[in-house]
């Protein structure tokens, strides 16, 4: 007989004060990318794209901080360190400013309210003896390097001071002595300041193999110094690099460095190569081929005792002990990327199709992730997915590798190689829903893209030699429903329609489109309308007669580079996705009913990025993916799965009551002391999973009704 159970939860709940909720929204995001490690004693911090994690080191219990359940301002964290005299955790974030946390309350230091030089933090130095914090910028339009003393904030740019680029990309301290990374591969180089004096080494006057410096470690009078061009040791005369030409080097792009303090083995993380270990005269290269290491790609590392720690792109965690290898996922979701490309809902079961650099579906407790190693995708980014109503296919555009099909069992790849696709670069897709044909755009820079037609026996190219075509280009493409005419977005050219025999062109000289560079397309099957999202130059209606624009400056839209579009069936409002990747404008989410408009963004929304990337609507749930994770705002303010929910707390429980096993989640927006238990239909308490005091954060527990007895 099948034991129904029901989940039971108890919060001591103590008042005081919680952080700003957003109702209807929820977040998912990876920590499979780590950025930044640190060392508080019994605990790591972790920086990921998708978070801060603290870890106990024993049990490996996981406390995830995010945007949403606590006051980090950004959910991309590059940087950490832990201040020795008071134990105050740092936090630098890509776009979110300077964070610090002193384990219940979180201070966010921003251009809004500091003076902080900018919001993108990409290193951060402690200077012990006087306090100074010193942060660096080393993002798009960098603004050099910020000395915060607690009280004051001084600039140094390369127009008052010496240092040689903005771009600062690590810092080091010693002493009163600041040594600071900068450049890319032209100007900068290695500064070294005192706080009157600024000495800077460069490729010119120096043993650096490169001006570009990534990463700086001290050892003693030793300065070892990460090069876009070899390993570099200073040690106040002598310059020594290591390369792949004259050591054991296994990459000469050095993306990590540390020191292991009982032997000063240098621990070296390469771009691609591996991790690497040097004595002193003897190299030992550990990568995916001989170890247990998950990824060649090494972001940070940290020497603790005899172990290493080792943050890698997309691999997660690792910890080394000189023989046994634990991976470690500090991921509080199940899904396996943060940079969303595309999206598709399957109509008959709800599930939400993910894209990016491998594919992830998610039923709304379980996900499950398709790659190369366990599945037929091809080895590329997935860009776009289309979903066949009457078969349930999935269908799948790559960067480069061609279009997949994937029934549910069966994957099938065509490529140029094996049909008549023209072009392994598939970017846009859409299925005709009376004929089922599918309709492929193509872009690559040999200008052999252009449009394709598969009725699922034959293939059919329309490019600008054959048709009236103005652009081999194809960005993205919408179908009428009723018609089946097709829209296209042609690049540079502006918008084109096909109604299977006449080819029609608007543009920017003979129509009221306000760019030729057509970047969205969605089609409104009620009214017939056609929306066009432009690169720059706002969103555009076009009802077969009239245009009408929409921009900053006559409406509410949030930015004028529109990335993404989608037409809600039943309200029909229309959600437009917007952001400049570059970072030179707000962005952030719209929505427009035909009068009034609602703009979402960071600042007052559960939001993960201002630069929207792709749109998906599933009856009340808008699902919109960014650079930085998955987001899914339901419109009638109910979150994801089945929830109870308090200001001091919030509980997710994936499947209530249950039969063989359900995932729960809460999260604290403050320390409190936590009961888990459950119980059975009797009322009968069979399983504590939790008593105790808790810090704030999301905690995940999955319970296996194997484990509670029977009776």
């Amino acid at each position: 007989m099948k034991r129904n159970y029901i989940v039971f939860f108890i919060f001591s709940v103590i008042v005081g004060n919680s952080f700003g909720q957003h109702a209807g929204w929820t977040n998912y995001t990876s920590g499979q990318d780590v950025t930044a490690i640190a060392d508080s004693g019994n605990e790591l911090w972790i920086g990921t794209t998708g978070g801060l994690v603290k870890m106990n080191k024993t049990t490996g219990e996981m406390i995830f901080y995010n945007s949403l359940n606590s006051g980090l301002p950004y959910n991309y964290v590059t940087d950490i360190e832990i201040k020795g005299t008071t134990g105050d955790i740092w936090i630098g974030t890509e776009s979110g400013g300077l964070a610090k946390f002193d384990g219940t309350n979180w201070t966010v230091y921003d251009t809004s309210n500091s003076g902080i030089a900018s919001n993108n933090v990409s290193a951060i130095g402690i200077e012990e003896t006087t306090g100074d914090i010193w942060i660096g910028d080393a993002f798009w339009y960098s603004k050099g390097l910020t000395k915060f003393d607690g009280t004051n904030w001084t600039v140094y740019d390369t127009s008052n001071s010496g240092l040689p680029s903005n771009i600062v990309t690590d810092i080091a301290i010693e002493g009163s002595d600041i040594w600071i990374g900068t450049g890319d591969l032209g100007s900068g180089g290695l500064a070294k300041f005192d706080g009157t004096n600024w000495t800077v080494f460069n490729e010119s006057n120096s043993g650096l193999p490169s001006n570009s410096i990534w990463v700086l470690e001290i050892e003693g009078n030793n300065k070892w110094i990460g090069t876009y061009n070899g390993l570099t040791k200073f040690d106040g005369t002598n310059w020594t690099t290591y390369d792949e030409n004259n050591s054991g080097l296994p990459d000469n792009a050095i993306r990590s460095l540390a020191i292991e303090g009982t032997t000063s083995d240098i621990w070296v993380g390469t771009y691609s190569g591996g991790l690497a270990k040097f004595d002193g005269t003897n190299w030992t290269v550990y990568d995916t081929s001989n170890s247990g290491l998950p990824d060649n790609k090494i972001k940070t590392l940290l020497t603790e005792g005899n172990n290493i720690w080792i943050g890698t792109n997309g691999g997660g965690l690792v910890k080394f002990d000189g023989t046994n290898w634990t991976v470690y996922n500090p991921s509080s979701s199940g899904l396996p990327f943060n940079g969303i490309s595309a999206l598709g809902i399957e109509g008959t079961t709800s599930n939400v199709w993910v894209g990016g650099y491998c594919l992830a579906k998610y039923d709304g407790v379980n996900w499950t992730v398709y790659d190369t190693l366990n599945s037929g995708l091809p080895p590329k980014e997935v860009l776009v997915i289309g979903i066949e109503g009457t078969t349930g296919d999935k269908w799948i555009g790559t960067s480069y590798g061609g279009l997949a099909k994937f029934d549910g069992v069966n994957w099938t790849v065509y490529d140029t190689s094996n049909s008549g696709l023209t072009n392994n670069y598939v970017s846009a897709f859409g299925i005709e829903g009376t004929t089922g044909d599918k309709w492929i755009g193509g872009t690559n820079y040999c200008h052999n893209g252009g449009l394709t037609k598969f009725d699922g026996t034959n293939w059919v190219v329309y490019n600008i030699y054959n048709s009236g075509l103005p652009s081999n280009f194809i960005y993205t493409l919408a179908i009428e429903g009723t018609t089946g005419n097709i829209w296209v977005g042609s690049g540079d050219y502006g918008l084109v329609k096909f109604d299977g025999t006449n080819w029609t062109v608007f543009n920017e000289s003979n129509s009221g489109l306000p760019s030729d560079y057509v970047s969205a397309l969605a089609y409104d099957g009620t009214t017939g309308d056609i929306w066009i999202g432009t690169d720059g130059s706002g969103l555009a209606k076009f009802d077969g007669t009239n245009w009408t624009v929409f921009t900053k400056l006559n409406s509410a839209l949030p930015s004028n580079e529109v990335n993404a579009l989608a037409i809600d069936g039943t309200t029909g409002d229309i959600w437009i996705g917007t952001g400049d990747f570059w970072g030179t404008d707000n962005g952030g989410l719209a929505k427009f009913d035909g009068t009034n408009w609602t703009v979402y963004n960071r600042s007052n929304s559960g939001l993960l990025d201002n630069v929207i990337n792709i749109i998906a609507i599933e009856g009340s749930n808008i699902w919109i993916g960014t650079k930085n994770g998955l987001a899914v705002y339901n419109t009638t303010g109910v979150e994801e799965n089945s929830k109870l929910q308090n200001p001091n707390y919030k509980l997710e429980i994936g499947k209530n009551p249950f039969v063989k096993s359900t995932v729960i989640s809460y999260e604290l927006r403050r320390k409190d002391k936590v009961s888990l238990k459950i119980y059975d239909l009797t009322g009968s308490c069979v399983k504590t999973l939790v008593d105790g005091e808790k810090e704030a954060g999301s905690y995940s527990v999955k319970l296996d009704g194997k484990e509670l007895t029977n009776g």
